[in-house]
């Protein structure tokens, strides 16, 4: 055989295996809602007696303030404010959030919060729980 020749196989065999490489698509219930995922959404969500989607919106920026974050968007339109903080002990951790306030059609305000630790969400219901608390006491405060 001449080197061409085994040069050829060489790659041909290469381009057998590489195509033989491809991974497998993901199927249809890849964004499928499942049940673990459902009880971390009704633990993020909690619904307001607020008729006002500005109020609502400057209570979750004060608070996230209040919980010593910092304001990083927050875009009224969109009902939305995303901010982050070094998490405490070490401070080179981070924690993020992203709240949303919607409004509902009997005149509440549906509150979301996401929260993120280094990049891996936040699951544990006692952290929103805090958020909701904190919240509750600046939507008091700023009631009028």
């Amino acid at each position: 055989m001449t080197r061409r020749a085994v040069r050829g196989m060489v790659a041909g065999a290469t381009l057998a295996m590489l195509c033989g490489c491809v991974p497998p698509q993901p199927g249809p219930e890849l964004l499928a809602p499942t049940e673990a995922q459902m009880k971390i959404r009704s633990a993020q969500t909690r619904a307001f007696d607020v008729k006002d989607r500005q109020v609502a919106m400057r209570s979750v920026i004060a608070a996230l303030q209040d919980l010593g974050f910092i304001i990083e968007r927050a875009n009224e339109a969109l009902g939305l404010v995303s901010a982050a903080r070094f998490a405490e002990p070490n401070y080179y951790d981070m924690l993020g959030v992203t709240v949303t306030v919607r409004p509902q059609a009997d005149g509440r305000m549906m509150i979301r919060a996401n929260a993120i630790y280094n990049n891996k969400p936040i699951e544990d219901p006692k952290v929103y729980q805090n958020f909701f608390a904190t919240l509750e006491r600046s939507l008091f405060v700023t009631k009028d």
